[in-house]
């Protein structure tokens, strides 16, 4: 597949799909006006809509946003395509499978702390979409309020084309690369970095290995943005020219392909005579974006105290409350420990916001055990936790040297909202019993 024309005739081996997807270039910059044409002169000049689009292109707006919205938090994409989107027949429902969406309303939501192991191997022949599972989420999707967690675990590579109306996809691997092809172009992701895909932008999913397992969260609320930095001043965290934006790439494919759309939390299908990834050239800046985790600038004490851990914030959702995120993205990427006097692990504490975390790679530096790669844990609105009790000893009587932590990527999705979880989260064979066993053990010391 060339960034021009293609044919689903010549399917990629995954060896050189993984050749084609490290030879990728990049547009750069979170929320860049970008610009890209996969042909010389598909993209019209001074309009956005001429009377006749260039090199017979159809030209179609994709608002992110309600037209009025400010210009800072305005989302829009023109695209210049062989066929408009709106050439397809009427979609029909399908199946769910393990896909589940807010309000999640079968199950009360459970106070107490939570956690899994990875997904078990999934039945062959299984992409990325059969592959998504839900843990559960909140707020509403036809209100565009709240989040949901998912897991995925593939061993087969998307023939179909996928789209959510309900919301953004951030996509967290933690095994397995994954080559996206998106009607913007192609995006290559791999383990230490995510890949967001926009509210309604289509998208397939090629394995790059054997199989494939990682985290999504689904964002129904405002788009995810860039954190404000406050009184960190003008850099910091997450840098924009690190987040990569695919160049123009289209399939020109005629012939019946499946397309799944989400919408309401129900899967609809539908086979088109085309395939729907044919744009040839487009502007805008509702567009995908891979992020390499590995570039997060942390930012620490320098003298005592665990800073919060909104620190650590990559990309945070708003809400109408200034400060209270819909959904915020964390990332404990690698870093210097050198905090004078202080318990170094991330402290005890009680949150009035709900977290989810997994981890991508090494070990959690608050959980000695039980807290693998490609499992969860959850810790809903003001349930207690901090370190195991292992953890809590060690670091107690631990010499306080300047410590790097770089044996270990763990992420978080922290919401406003309690995770309710859906019933095969609550029943799942992977879910650890007796949880709350790793801070038995933690001793009085006290000596009034």
């Amino acid at each position: 597949m060339s960034d021009g024309g293609t044919s689903r005739a010549s399917v990629f081996e995954r060896g050189e799909a993984r050749k084609a997807a490290e030879g990728l270039s990049y547009l750069t910059g979170f929320g860049n006006e970008h610009a890209s044409e996969a042909v010389p002169g598909a993209l019209p000049e001074g309009r956005n809509s001429p009377q006749r689009a260039p090199l017979g292109l159809y030209a179609e707006q994709l608002s992110g946003t309600a037209f009025t919205e400010p210009r800072a938090h305005n989302r829009r994409s023109w695209l210049y395509r062989i066929r408009p989107s709106a050439a397809h027949p009427p979609f029909t429902r399908t199946g769910n499978g393990a896909l589940r969406t807010a309000p999640f309303t079968e199950a009360v939501p459970d106070p107490n702390r939570l956690r899994w192991n990875p997904l078990p191997e999934p039945p062959a022949g299984t992409d990325f979409l059969g592959g998504l599972w839900t843990l559960g989420g909140n707020g509403d999707a036809t209100q565009r309020t709240g989040m949901a967690v998912h897991l995925y675990h593939a061993d087969s590579s998307m023939e179909r084309v996928f789209s959510d109306a309900d919301g953004e996809l951030l996509i967290v691997p933690e095994r397995g690369g994954l080559l996206l092809h998106t009607e913007f172009g192609r995006l290559h992701v791999e383990p230490a970095h995510v890949a967001l895909i926009p509210r309604g932008v289509r998208f397939r999913v090629e394995l790059l290995d054997d199989s494939a397992r990682g985290y999504v969260c689904e964002n129904y609320g405002a788009p995810f943005r860039l954190p404000d930095l406050g009184p960190i001043g003008a850099n910091g965290l997450a840098n924009p020219r690190d987040f990569q934006a695919p160049v123009a790439a289209y399939e020109d494919i005629e012939g019946p392909v499946e397309v799944v759309n989400k919408f309401c939390g129900n899967l609809w299908t539908a086979t088109y005579d085309h395939s729907p990834l044919d744009v040839v050239a487009w502007h805008g800046n509702h567009v995908p974006y891979v992020y390499d985790l590995r570039r997060f600038n942390v930012i620490g004490t320098i003298s005592y105290d665990h800073p919060d851990p909104s620190i650590f914030t990559v990309l945070t959702s708003p809400s109408d409350t200034p400060g209270l995120a819909g959904v915020d993205f964390v990332v404990f990427a690698p870093r210097w420990l050198v905090g004078e006097d202080t318990f170094r692990p991330p402290y005890f504490h009680r949150n009035v916001m709900s977290e989810y975390m997994g981890l991508i790679e090494g070990a959690y530096d608050a959980k000695a055990e039980g807290f693998v790669p490609g499992g969860g844990s959850l810790h809903n609105m003001m349930s207690a936790h901090g370190p195991d009790r292992e953890t809590f000893d060690r670091a107690s009587a631990a010499e306080l040297r300047p410590h790097k932590i770089d044996d270990g990527l763990a992420f978080m999705f922290e919401t406003r909202w309690p995770v309710t979880l859906t019933p095969q989260a609550a029943g799942a064979d992977h879910l650890q019993q007796r949880y709350d066993d790793v801070w038995q053990g933690l001793q009085r010391h006290f000596r009034g």
